[in-house]
């Protein structure tokens, strides 16, 4: 029988070895994220960990060193698409790009591990379990500081509230008279604005202004025929 053929008590305990520390170590990845009640938490990555450290060394045994490298490199490929899924949008936001490079970390102190690097594997370990928790707190003070304006990009929109039935009419005005400003417009938003009047919105391609140049576009719409009222703001960029 091949299974007996292959089996070999010194390479099965080399196995044992590597297999064991990828899973005691992706056990200290994963407890780490599962108090913090992440979505990949002790099993996950404790898997991830074992399932690249047995394909390491399963390649190591049948192809050499050159197997194994070529297997790590599906490996890396691999664990990126898994990882891809813990990442979500919502709105704005992106959540999950830590989940998913933390299970990129399992995977490479499992390989490591199914490389028979060991110590190499502990190491990146030391390190995973450091992001996660030394550099929580710097992350959360540098979050609490209030975003200074001269080094945050500034988003600069005029707004204009007009009759609806005069819309296009207004709209080509507002392009034409920021272009003159030399304050050109990078969209302009189309809206209802009650029954009878619709809002412009447009979205300056400039990232800085003189507040009096824009005051003076914005007073000679907001007394041009067919508008209500037209006034701009400024905000970061998000």
């Amino acid at each position: 029988m091949q299974a007996l053929a292959h089996l070999n008590l010194s390479s099965l305990f080399d196995t044992f070895v590597s297999v064991a520390s990828a899973f005691v170590l992706g056990g200290l990845i994963g407890l780490e994220r599962q108090w913090r009640q992440r979505t990949a938490g002790l099993r996950t990555n404790a898997l991830v960990a074992v399932a690249s450290a047995v394909f390491v060394d399963m390649a190591q045994r049948l192809g050499g060193n050159d197997g194994a490298v070529h297997v790590a490199a599906y490996v890396v490929s691999g664990v990126g698409f898994l990882g891809a899924g813990a990442i979500m949008k919502e709105g704005a936001n992106v959540i999950g790009l830590n989940t998913a490079a933390t299970l990129w970390g399992s995977a490479a102190v499992g390989a490591c591990a199914g490389a028979d690097l060991v110590a190499e594997a502990l190491v990146a370990t030391v390190f995973v379990l450091a992001s996660n928790t030394l550099l929580r707190p710097v992350v959360n003070r540098i979050n609490r500081r209030p975003v200074e304006e001269e080094t945050s990009e500034a988003v600069y929109t005029v707004y204009v509230v007009c009759e609806r039935d005069r819309q296009s009419e207004v709209h080509e005005r507002l392009v034409d008279m920021l272009e003159q400003a030399s304050y050109p417009a990078r969209t302009v938003d189309q809206h209802a604005f009650g029954e009878d009047e619709a809002e412009l919105e447009a979205q300056l391609f400039a990232t800085a202004v003189v507040p009096e140049q824009l005051d003076e576009v914005v007073h000679r719409l907001s007394t041009s025929p067919g508008v209500v009222q037209a006034f701009w703001s400024s905000g970061s960029d998000s």
